[in-house]
């Protein structure tokens, strides 16, 4: 008789990977800086592959920021944002405060938006990524809901969760956190139409 290894259950240790770790992995090779993955909560996730309409709207919104804000801050589409020793997620889109020649990955302290663009992710982002954001204390979450036409405004995080949520539709405006006088329409950012 043969003897075979028992399935994991939901008591079985795992192997958790802090920042340092995960980047070593990366440096020997081990992850492919081509992967599309992410540290989250001392796990390494596969995020979810993109689409053409997902590419499009991360391309415009980038665009019409980085147009906007000049060097008042800093538009990071698609790069890790270090939220602790444990999870280092790639957002959507970070809009962060001027660094200037800094190298090192984001955190925290940096970031005065997150935009995440949900085609297909919504739950997703609107689930345990908006919570990770959240009980890190990152000041405010954008979620773009393209199938729905509206963007979801996340502010004031407290105990886990945003105490203030904003629905905003086509008609509506919105602005960056500290840059109260920079107004974007969310028209404009939803794909209804381009700045020239």
């Amino acid at each position: 008789m043969t003897a075979t290894a028992a399935a994991p259950t939901a008591t079985t240790p795992r192997r958790l990977f802090n920042v340092h770790e995960y980047h070593q992995m990366a440096e020997a090779g081990i992850l492919d800086e081509d992967e599309r993955i992410e540290l989250i909560e001392g796990e390494i996730v596969e995020m979810s592959p993109v689409g053409g309409p997902h590419i499009k709207r991360i391309n415009d919104v980038t665009k019409l920021l980085n147009r906007s804000l000049d060097d008042r801050a800093e538009v990071s589409p698609q790069n890790p944002v270090r939220l602790n020793d444990r999870s280092e997620p790639m957002p959507d889109i970070a809009v962060l405060r001027y660094r200037g020649d800094d190298e090192d990955v984001p955190v925290v302290g940096d970031v005065l938006v997150l935009i995440e663009i949900s085609v297909s992710s919504l739950r997703r982002d609107l689930g345990w990524k908006l919570a990770l954001y959240a009980r890190a204390g990152i000041p405010e979450v954008w979620v773009f809901d393209v199938n729905g036409q509206r963007l979801l405004r996340h502010a004031e995080p407290s105990d886990g969760q945003y105490r203030r949520v904003d629905e905003l539709r086509p008609g509506d405006r919105i602005s960056v956190p500290t840059i109260p006088d920079l107004v974007f329409a969310v028209m404009d950012m939803l794909g209804h139409r381009q700045r020239s």
